[in-house]
């Protein structure tokens, strides 16, 4: 057993002052106010008063360390883009293709798989955004490779072994019953690139649409005798959306409204992150198209946005300032709450028999140290 001590710990819930956190391997034991550690235990780090908090989950990451998953989907990527993350205190990730043709999606599949089955720390499923999506609202996607969702697709979406699988689709480019039989298979149904219109989109919650891919970005938007996607987002108790914090893809305040407006654990932090996170690289291609990192975001030679250029750390802290909200109520939108979408109980916490994930900040809420599985970056 290992401890780390001298800690002000923020277990996911609330926020304990002067704890150890005792763990052994993966999973941790005990978190403990420092009088009562066996002095026997040895010590992993005194943080000397600085703050222990889950490590952060990303549901959306499409690229990281300077490479893309869609161009090499393969397990060296995957290791690349969990190195690229795990500085800014992401410990588990939803590594994301972007629409691409079956065979590529077949290779992306096979990879998480191998890579959980070889015990990469850090990768926790897969998120396929798209190719099921509505061309009206592409955003950067290839419109050529958007198909409608087939038995040869819902197969290949239903394939992965292990770990978690999310699809981004556009419900009303399929039907009720398939939504249904997407879910009754365990698979996370987003909402996502879609031209559905309130009725269409309340239908898709109803069938089992759990999550909102990047509220506000591609798809219909709110107005006052239309409330669109993003109205049946924030009106829909049961669901979850996804915001992207890098204050490009939403206004501050629209990212402040939507978060107020939704119910308390249904505002997810993600990234939408490219290949330049967590690399000097200050560009990639998708699509082969040039997109340039700059000014903190990802735009193409026509400065329309193509993803992210965030980390999940500055996410968080954006969120804290652009929502006027607690700062580890925003820990929880990128810990705590993406574990409770995927239905992972022992992520997103520090608690008794969670895995030992967690992340250590100092008093700016600078990244400090990433420990994945009790193993310390």
């Amino acid at each position: 057993m290992k401890a780390i001590i001298n800690a002000n710990v923020f277990d996911g819930q609330q926020l304990y002052k002067n704890h150890a956190v005792v763990f052994k391997a993966d999973r941790i034991i005990s978190v403990i106010p420092m009088g009562a550690l066996d002095k026997t235990i040895a010590v992993e780090v005194d943080l000397q008063g600085d703050t222990l908090i889950p490590s952060f989950i990303d549901l959306q990451v499409n690229g990281g360390g300077g490479v893309m998953f869609n161009d090499a989907p393969s397990v060296e990527t995957l290791k690349a883009m969990v190195q690229g993350h795990r500085l800014f205190g992401t410990g588990a990730m939803m590594p994301t293709l972007i629409t691409d043709d079956y065979h590529v999606m077949e290779q992306a599949i096979k990879a998480v798989d191998e890579a959980i089955e070889q015990g990469i720390e850090g990768i926790v499923g897969i998120h396929l955004e798209g190719p099921f999506l509505n061309v009206e609202k592409k955003g950067a996607h290839d419109a050529n490779k958007i198909c409608l969702l087939d038995e040869k697709g819902f197969d290949l979406v239903c394939s992965l072994k292990n770990g978690k699988t999310i699809v981004t689709l556009a419900p009303e480019q399929t039907t009720p019953q398939m939504l249904q039989k997407l879910c009754a298979k365990g698979i996370i149904v987003c909402a996502g690139h879609t031209a559905a219109d309130y009725e269409q989109a309340m239908e898709g919650f109803k069938a089992g649409v759990s999550g909102v891919t990047h509220l506000f970005n591609a798809m219909t938007q709110f107005n006052s005798r239309e409330p669109g996607m993003v109205g049946a987002a924030l009106a829909h108790d049961d669901s979850w959306f996804g915001i992207i914090a890098d204050g490009y893809h939403m206004h501050p305040d629209s990212l402040k409204v939507a978060v107020r407006s939704k119910k308390q654990g249904g505002a997810i932090l993600v990234t939408d992150s490219m290949a330049t996170v967590g690399s000097d690289k200050d560009y990639f291609y998708l699509n082969g198209e040039k997109i340039y990192a700059k000014d903190g975001k990802c735009v193409n030679a026509a400065g329309s946005l193509a993803g992210s250029d965030l980390d999940m750390i500055s996410a968080v802290n954006n969120t804290a300032k652009f929502a006027s909200i607690d700062w580890f109520e925003a820990v929880r939108m990128a810990s705590l709450y993406p574990a409770n979408a995927l239905g992972l109980n022992d992520l997103g916490q520090i608690a008794p028999d969670a895995k030992a994930n967690f992340v250590a900040v100092d008093t700016d809420k600078n990244i400090l140290s990433t420990w994945v599985d009790g193993k310390r970056t």
